[in-house]
């Protein structure tokens, strides 16, 4: 299948039982900050200042993103609020952190709505394949977690967000056991626990290479016999507040009718995840089609700041080839089995579990360098060497362990237990986003956030199996703060849109022509909103998903699985 690299696929070959006795140095740490600050993207991408807002003057965020931020809202400019539909709690977003609040307010006694862009799951949680962290084995703790975690966010990351997750671990496992999550078990009984890059000790779960898109599997089946009311195709374009900075609701985007229906809510629930299809400086991503960083635009609308948010997390091992794979991921837990990263001579030149920001720059210093492996089209990546795997634990793991990526590979004739596969860095994981206090609360009255959308808790470079736990941990804790805070139900305006429309008199034309983006530059889909009509849209309890199935949705990931 990859004759044109013939020559290279050889070498790894001839060389893996060598390599298999041979183990390597870790990087000196001097070396590894020059590495970081020569080659990673978050220090040598297109940046620019932001030129109004909350984060104003501050560092420079890739040009993509500033863009985003400082063009202007897609409602009309003689658009007035009108409640369409009132609710006692508006959650924005169905992924992992969005589902888990709603599962938590479910015996609220609380109407609560869920909104979500595309069908309630499609998110980067189901794209989620290597695991989840928390410190539940014999000689780890929740101390042990948050240095490894601490460490790995390079000191930035918010110490009592990072606290709280690691202390939450085992209560965040047994509740996704409790509704169903079967996590791969050892012999005894016992959770199965293996590395990952950055920890000290085996501490992930996982359900084969598809941990994500169970745990997802749980979470809508409990949302699905509970009582929210879900507001699938419903894309949020605009936030609505009370004239005095607390958010009152939100302006959502009906993808089917192309209507525009405004909620008033006493609290609102930002968990839109990240914005890995924003795809900065054109480069691939493994990210969910609709992860387009929009909590990131509609908070920064209303007045909340952003940290860290010139900080994006690259996989190291993103698919180079087939291309028809580009970006999407083969999971680290390979690496965490035996699996390793070689050059176009067959040379490892990194510790694959190191932390993942530096073992992407070291992948892309040594293509930089004339020592990746170019492919017909002129892209070029380095090996990973998955028969390392078999050799390692025998025969048959690769197909026992990692399902899906035999599935993905086998329908390009590859078969990655006798050779090895092409990887280059992918855009994977937003480490910034919203400001956040302990609660969830953002510094806007009534506005709480959740899981990608937020930032402070992985500082500037996250550990695998974080995310998952983050937005359990966190996606819960929002709905607990809203039960126990939930404001009084206020007028609803667009007032802070006013004033920002009013800010970016003063500043150059952004590029775009509105934000939230809702979809990939690359897909060519577009926001159109339908003329104003009579609203015709019943919300009734019932009635949890409105017209027919969209032509520019994606295949529903659960189809065929479960």
């Amino acid at each position: 299948m990859m004759d044109w690299a013939a020559k290279s696929i050889d070498k790894v070959n001839q060389n893996r039982l060598e390599r298999f006795k041979k183990p390597i140095e870790d990087l000196d740490k001097n070396i590894s900050d020059d590495l970081l600050k020569k080659y990673h993207p978050d220090y040598v991408g297109e940046k620019r200042t932001l030129a109004t807002g909350p984060n104003s003057g501050g560092l420079p965020i890739p040009v993509e993103l500033t863009d985003l931020l400082e063009a202007d809202s897609p409602l009309p400019h003689d658009f007035e609020p009108t409640a369409d539909l009132e609710t006692d709690v508006l959650i924005i977003g169905g992924g992992g952190a969005g589902t888990a609040a709603a599962i938590a307010l479910q015996e609220s006694g609380l109407k609560v709505h869920l909104a979500t862009k595309l069908r309630l799951g499609d998110s980067n949680t189901v794209m989620a394949e290597g695991g989840i962290q928390a410190s539940i084995g014999k000689n780890d703790s929740p101390r042990k977690h948050y240095a490894d975690a601490f460490v790995g966010g390079h000191g930035e990351n918010d110490s009592e967000l990072l606290r709280y997750l690691c202390e939450s671990g085992l209560k965040a496992i047994d509740w996704l056991s409790q509704l169903g999550c079967m996590f791969d078990r050892n012999e005894d009984g016992t959770y199965r626990l293996k590395s990952g890059g950055g920890t000290s000790t085996p501490r992930v779960l996982a359900c084969r290479d598809i941990t994500g898109l169970e745990i997802m599997r749980v979470l809508r089946e409990a949302i699905r016999q509970g009582n929210t009311q879900l507001l699938e195709n419903h894309s949020a374009v605009e936030l609505l507040d009370d004239g005095n900075g607390v958010a009152t609701g939100a302006v959502l985007w009906n993808s089917q009718t192309k209507k525009l229906i405004s909620v008033s809510a006493k609290a609102v629930l930002l968990a839109t995840g990240g914005g890995g299809q924003l795809r900065f400086g054109g480069t691939t991503t493994s990210n969910h089609i609709g992860a387009t960083g929009d909590g990131l635009v509609l908070a920064y609308r209303l007045g909340c700041s952003l940290v860290n948010i010139d900080s994006w997390q690259y996989h190291p091992s993103g698919f180079c080839y087939p291309e028809a794979l580009a970006g999407q991921l083969a999971t680290e837990a390979l690496r965490s089995l035996g699996a390793q990263i070689l050059n176009c001579d067959g040379e490892r030149f990194v510790d694959e579990l190191n932390f993942r920001d530096k073992v992407a720059a070291a992948i892309i210093k040594e293509c930089d360098q004339g020592k990746g492996v170019q492919t017909p089209s002129g892209k070029t990546g380095v090996w990973l060497d998955l028969p390392m795997v078999e050799l390692k634990h025998g025969e048959g793991t690769l197909r026992k362990l990692f399902p899906g990526l035999m599935h993905r590979l086998g329908r390009f004739g590859i078969k990655p237990e006798k050779d090895p596969i092409l990887i280059y860095p992918t855009l994977h994981y937003q480490n910034g986003g919203i400001r956040v206090d302990k609660n969830c609360q953002t510094e806007i009255g009534g506005l709480w956030a959740a899981g990608e959308t937020t930032g402070g808790l992985h500082g500037t470079n996250r550990l695998m199996g974080n995310s998952l736990l983050d937005i359990i941990v966190f996606g819960r804790l929002a709905g607990k703060s809203i039960l126990e805070n939930i404001p009084e139900k206020k007028a609803i305006t667009l007032t802070a849109l006013k004033k920002f429309r009013q800010s970016l008199k003063g500043i150059p034309s952004s590029s775009i022509s509105y934000s939230p983006q809702l979809f990939p530059i690359e897909s060519n889909w577009k926001m159109e909103i339908a003329k104003e009509e009579p609203s015709d849209q019943n919300f009734s309890n019932d009635d949890s998903s409105f017209g027919g199935s969209s032509s520019f949705e994606p295949p529903d990931p659960f189809a065929g699985r479960f």
